[in-house]
């Protein structure tokens, strides 16, 4: 278990017992106790089904392909919807997928991991989706997540639960100032409360013209070009072949760095974002993507989009990502071995953004959706400001914009990005 020691003393129980010149004495602390909870492996393969509609209550990574959308229920699973009129979408379906934080979707099959594993579905009929293929512990660090998860006698770690509890701890004061401290736990030398990690760290328009791959955002850990789906995790770069859609075949995985976030794909280039910087690759040969250079920044989250010479990146601030710097920075890549800082512009919490030709939307937190020109990146100009909404990522489809946050779903008509035209909104169940 992880242990937080409260630093106020709760209370102090002293026994005395006196032999010779020394007292053992007990004290103990309030504290907050995260205890782990594991689930077994076969209880959660099996969890994979498809229930009937549901409403959104946490949602985070989204993708478009053709005319329906898809949002996953943080941790759950993915919303199917019916988006063939942006101004009433329907729900279909929900898909429960255990352990879900990402997706991709290649022609009719959607990709999803589930904890450690893919799961390619068939979505032909989407009210009806089924599972053609998993492979298994392909992702031995679940995908936004880091640290050791799978034992073999108790399963995956799947979260931690907080509890409020009372440890104590003994020592004999003999009078000299160096006290001898016997631990209840039974290890001397003073209570190393940080060491109780049970072996486990870290926590637990129309969209029709988005072709046969659709569109994610800037936030995906997934990213798909030409027969190739690719994953990031917190330090690998993963390539699957799915020249056969339904039939993912693993392929190569290379080490990118630490703290791996988003992956964007531009063209046949790829560009990842960590907490530390941001990296390009070169999808040319799409099974044998090669590194061409990276651009450091401070530490933050890091998502990243690029367009014609151009990359913008978000930096914010946040409890995994630590940091202190709310900004967007925009670079020049038009050399991709030597990325160049133009402009940085402050900000309050940027996560998200999309770009489409000379319009940049930045989805700034609890700041709301952003609208910018950016023909003059030295000198970007606020068109639009959509405030009072809480917002975490967004897709671009010519004139046509889906954001996600949570408040909910929005789209929006953008033709006019001085005055955007709400086009319909799907509120979160409080």
């Amino acid at each position: 278990m992880k242990v937080r020691v409260s630093l106020l003393l709760v209370f102090a129980t002293v026994v005395a017992i006196v032999a010779g010149c020394c007292t053992t004495r007990t004290v103990s602390y309030k504290t907050v106790v995260y205890e782990p909870v594991y689930k077994p492996l076969e209880e959660i393969r099996s969890g994979v089904k498809v229930e009937s509609p549901r409403e959104l209550k946490n949602p985070g990574k989204i993708w478009v392909f053709g005319d329906y959308l898809f949002i996953v229920e943080r941790g759950e699973g993915v919303h199917i919807i019916d988006n063939s009129n942006p101004r009433a979408p329907q729900f279909v379906s929900f898909v429960t997928i255990p352990g879900n934080g990402d997706i991709a979707v290649r022609y009719n099959i959607l990709y999803a991991d589930s904890y450690i594993d893919l799961v390619a579905f068939d979505i032909s009929d989407p009210k009806n989706p089924r599972v053609v293929k998993r492979v298994e512990g392909i992702f031995p660090n679940p995908l936004d997540r880091s640290g050791t998860y799978l034992d073999s006698k108790k399963g995956l770690l799947v979260e931690w639960i907080e509890k409020d509890t009372t440890i104590s701890y003994t020592y004999t004061d003999c009078g000299d100032n160096s006290p001898v401290y016997v631990d209840k736990r039974g290890f001397e030398g003073g209570v190393d409360l940080g060491s109780l990690s049970d072996n486990s760290s870290g926590r637990a328009g129309q969209p029709s013209s988005t072709g046969k791959t659709g569109k994610g955002g800037s936030m995906a850990r997934f990213a798909l070009y030409q027969n190739y789906l690719y994953s990031v995790d917190m330090s690998d770069l993963q390539t699957f072949d799915i020249s056969t859609p339904e039939d993912p075949k693993p392929w190569a995985k290379v080490n990118v760095g630490w703290n791996i976030e988003t992956i964007f794909p531009y063209g046949d280039k790829l560009f990842i974002g960590s907490q530390t910087g941001m990296f390009i690759y070169d999808a040319a040969v799409p099974w044998n993507p090669t590194y061409i250079g990276q651009f450091s920044h401070a530490r933050g989250c890091d998502p990243v989009v690029a367009e014609g010479k151009f990359a913008y990146v978000t930096l914010r601030t946040g409890t995994r990502c630590q940091g202190n710097l709310n900004q967007l920075d925009i670079l020049d890549i038009s050399n991709l071995t030597a990325p160049v800082l133009l402009k940085t512009y402050p900000m309050q919490g940027p996560a998200g953004l999309g770009v489409d030709g000379n319009i940049l939307m930045i989805c700034d937190g609890i700041a709301g959706l952003k609208v910018f020109d950016i023909r003059d990146p030295f000198n970007i100009q606020l068109l639009n400001w959509q405030s009072g909404i809480q917002t975490y990522d967004v897709i671009m489809l010519n004139k046509y914009a889906i954001m996600i946050g949570n408040d909910g779903l929005f789209q929006y008509d953008y033709s006019d990005p001085k005055n955007l035209v709400l086009l319909s909104k799907i509120p979160i169940k409080k």
